[in-house]
């Protein structure tokens, strides 16, 4: 084990200790509970420019504003102000009821101790960039984002991270919230591929997949949150490294304003890959490995993505605006500019807009109805498009759905 991954591990550990010190029961007996929730919901979707022929594609989905999902908190009061916890989330597509495509059956599963210097959960968790994002300058406020559509999620590298150790902390008052990750490789790398070239090459989509199907890489990071009188402001930064050996480095900044029945949201974020100088077939094979796995990141529909080629660069600015107009309807639209660089050829270079609206009427507090319109555009190199399929640079959509939460 190199010497940064046995400090990294020292450090986690006296957080550990810190925390069990913490929870020294007390003489009143513990309690514990166990809450069962979930969210169903189903939409109908249609978008242009699909396919070989361009045609319009109409289809029922199963999550437009938010993915189904049926999860498991557990709470256990060990005394003293600390607890255990345990979190479980499964996610499924609601309109055929089989788990979400190329996800592990248990989105996130962790453990945990939370105590008065902090919380420390391990397992398979959200990504810091991910929280920062979300707790700090969502795109809509009675929802994160929306699921059809969610082009701020291209940029948080999965969003989650399995083998992760994270340690949360926040001030008495939470005007200030901040977090720390460290995820571990396992030896998932290159190597077993690498040692069956050239064959082996034909083995890399299925490698990929089972790579982002809850698979193994070295993560490194934090964020950190401000908020009091309707202000929040936060950052984050996180290093991946992908199984063949390239590092990815992320940032997101942001900030939201709420005031009234107004909401008010703004954020930067930036991915940057490091590939390493090809000067051997070996070399050449784990970059384009790495560059399969991160086009997943970058390229999927539902996050407004466009394929990146052999760029190694991605921006996003975003800009929104949210307005309550009665208690039960909420109106939003989002502005996405995306610009993308470091291609060789510069067929990849380029840049995108991306537009969304959506209102949401809440018939109570459980169920809501809405309907969303979103629009997305490219300019730029060649191989700036869509999909492979269609190579459209352009694509409409229209969403409507209905969503219950329990």
């Amino acid at each position: 084990m190199k010497k940064t991954d046995i400090t990294k591990l020292f450090a986690f550990g006296t957080v550990a200790l810190a925390s069990s010190f913490a929870c020294a029961q007390t003489a009143s007996a513990p309690t514990s509970s166990v809450q069962l929730w979930g969210i169903v919901d189903v939409a109908y979707r249609h978008t242009n420019n699909e396919g070989s022929g361009k045609d319009g594609l109409s289809k029922m989905i199963g999550g437009g504003m938010s993915q189904s999902r049926l999860g498991i908190n557990v709470e256990e009061d060990l005394g003293g102000g600390s607890k255990a916890l345990v979190t479980l989330e499964n996610r499924f597509d609601a309109d055929s009821g089989t788990p979400a495509v190329n996800s592990p059956f248990f989105q996130l599963a962790h453990v945990g101790l939370q105590g008065p210097y902090g919380r420390l959960t391990a397992g398979r968790q959200w990504n810091v960039l991910f929280d920062v994002v979300t707790s700090t300058y969502a795109s809509f406020p009675y929802s994160p984002y929306m699921e059809a559509y969610k082009p701020e999620l291209g940029m948080a590298v999965g969003a989650r991270t399995s083998n992760m150790l994270k340690y949360t902390f926040a001030t008495p008052d939470r005007s200030f919230v901040g977090s720390l990750q460290y995820s571990f490789d396992e030896n998932n790398d290159t190597k077993a591929l690498e040692a069956g070239l050239p064959a082996s090459a034909a083995q890399v989509p299925a490698y990929v997949a089972s790579t982002l199907n809850g698979g193994a890489w070295k993560t490194a990071g934090g964020y950190l949150r401000y908020s009091a009188n309707g202000f929040a402001l936060g950052g984050g930064y996180m290093r991946t490294t992908l199984p063949g050996g390239t590092d990815v480095d992320a940032w997101t900044l942001g900030g939201s304003y709420r005031t009234g029945p107004w909401y008010l949201n703004t954020g930067y974020a930036l991915n940057k890959a490091k590939y390493e100088t090809v000067t051997s077939t070996i070399q050449g094979f784990r970059n384009t490995v790495d560059r399969a796995i991160l086009g997943q990141f970058w390229a999927g529909q539902t996050n407004g993505g466009f394929q990146p080629g052999d760029a190694d660069k991605r921006q996003l600015f975003k800009v929104g605006v949210g307005y309550q107009l009665t208690p039960q309807l909420n109106l939003g639209a989002h502005y996405f500019r995306g610009k993308q660089s470091g291609s060789a050829s510069g067929a990849s270079n380029g840049k995108a807009n991306f537009y969304v609206a959506v209102a949401d009427y809440a018939f109570s507090k459980r169920t809501d109805a809405y309907f969303g319109v979103d629009r997305t555009s490219l300019s730029g190199g060649s191989a700036l498009v869509l999909d492979t399929a269609s190579r459209a640079r352009s694509r409409t959509g229209i969403t409507a759905g209905i969503r219950h939460r329990f």
